[in-house]
C-alpha cells in the first residue's frame, strides 16, 4: 500500500483537477492524504471530497508531510506536490523500483512549452543521477521503515528534500530513478523568468551545500517572492 502525502498551501484553482487524477490509485487500495498548510483559500474544504484524509497543519513542507506520515498506513510513502501529476501506472512503478531500493524518485517533466523548460528538466534529472539527491518536485517515495528510521524529514524551512536525500543516501545508498517523467507545473518558472529562476534556485542550493543555514535561505526565498508555496 502506498500513502500519497501531499502538502499544500492555497492550491484551491487547480486542485480538484490533479486529485482527481489520483483516483485510479485510491481504486487500487492505495491511501491519499492531503496536508493543507493554513491556506487562506478553500483548498481544504476542496481536498475533502477526493482524499482518503484531509489534515490542517502549521504551514512548512516538512511540517505537513512529517504530520502526513504519521497519520498515514501505507508501507510506501510518496510526497507529492500539489501540481504535479504522475505517470500511467505509477504504483506499479513504484513498486518495481522498491524490489532492491528503499527509496527512489520519477524523472520530471514541466508543463510549460518554451525550449529553456526543456533544458530546465534534463538538468534537475541529470543532476539528481550524477548527485544521487532528489527535490520534492520529482516525487520522491521511500519505504516507511527507512523514512521512520531517520526520523522524517529534518525540520527545515527551506531545502528539507535535499536533507531528507542526504540522509537516505547515506543510510540506504542512491535513490532508485523512474524514468517515466512525472508532470509538474512550470508556473514557477514562467511567472517569475525561466533564468532568474534557475539562477536563484541554484544560488540557495549551492548557498546551502556550503553550509549555510536553511533559515537564512528561506528568508531570501520569500523576499524573492512572497506568493511562492512554501
Amino acid at each position: 500500500m502506498i500513502s500519497i502525502i501531499i502538502p499544500a498551501r492555497n492550491e484551491a484553482a487547480t486542485l480538484a483537477a490533479h486529485l482527481q487524477a489520483l483516483q485510479g490509485l485510491r481504486a487500487q487500495g492505495h491511501e491519499l492524504i492531503l496536508v493543507d498548510g493554513q491556506s487562506s483559500d478553500d483548498t481544504l474544504t476542496l481536498a475533502s471530497a477526493w482524499v482518503d484524509k484531509a489534515i490542517s497543519s502549521p504551514p512548512g513542507r516538512a511540517t505537513q508531510m512529517n504530520l502526513g506520515a504519521q497519520q498515514s498506513k501505507g508501507d510506501v510513502l510518496l510526497f507529492l506536490h500539489a501540481d504535479t501529476r504522475l505517470p500511467d501506472q505509477a504504483g506499479q512503478l513504484i513498486a518495481a523500483a522498491l524490489q532492491h531500493h528503499h527509496w527512489g524518485r520519477f524523472d520530471v517533466r514541466l508543463s510549460g512549452r518554451h525550449w529553456l523548460l526543456r533544458v530546465v528538466e534534463r538538468m534537475m534529472n541529470w543532476r539528481s543521477c550524477l548527485s544521487g539527491m532528489a527535490t520534492g518536485d520529482q516525487g520522491i517515495f521511500v519505504r516507511r521503515a527507512a523514512f521512520e528510521s531517520l526520523g522524517g524529514y529534518p525540520e527545515l524551512p527551506l531545502m528539507e528534500d535535499l536533507a531528507l536525500s542526504k540522509a537516505l543516501r547515506r543510510v540506504y545508498g542512491w535513490p532508485t530513478c523512474v524514468h517515466q517523467p512525472l508532470i509538474t507545473a512550470s508556473r514557477r518558472w514562467e511567472q517569475h523568468g525561466i533564468l532568474r529562476t534557475i539562477l536563484l534556485m541554484w544560488t540557495l542550493r549551492l548557498a546551502w551545500f556550503v553550509g549555510v543555514p536553511a533559515e537564512r535561505l528561506a528568508a531570501r526565498y520569500r523576499r524573492s517572492d512572497p506568493t511562492l508555496p512554501r
